[in-house]
């Protein structure tokens, strides 16, 4: 079955850096799209950052816009989200995600992703 799996969450103080990972198998993602997507207590799911099939589209909420980095590792089956400047206002539990349609443009919506991990909790102290 399909399975996504994040991890390198953890605890850090404000202007750190983390870089999460997500190792999905079951099937191949390499010709989809892939994203990010992180939930803070009490808050919605919110839209992180997502990455073309190749690599060579991305987008990002402007929240994390100039900070955060979306990126796919090679065979396009695992994905990165290297975290800058981190702030505390980004402490949430980060999930990955797979699409599975090919879209004229990325999806930023929940709704459009199919496949998702676990999460991986991510806290940045003050």
């Amino acid at each position: 079955q399909v399975q996504l799996v994040e991890s390198g969450g953890g605890l850090v103080q404000a202007g750190a850096s983390l870089r999460l990972s997500c190792a999905a198998s079951g099937r191949t993602f390499g010709s989809y799209p892939m994203g990010w997507f992180r939930q803070a207590p009490g808050k919605d799911l919110q839209f992180v950052a997502a990455i073309s099939w190749n690599g060579a589209i991305t987008t990002y909420a402007d929240s994390v816009k100039g900070r955060f980095t979306i990126s796919r590792g090679n065979g396009q089956n695992t994905m990165y989200l290297q975290m800058n400047s981190l702030k505390p206002e980004d402490t949430a539990v980060y999930y990955c995600a797979a699409d599975n349609t090919v879209r004229a443009v990325l999806a930023t919506r929940q709704s459009e992703y199919p496949y998702w991990g676990q999460g991986t909790q991510v806290t940045v102290s003050s």
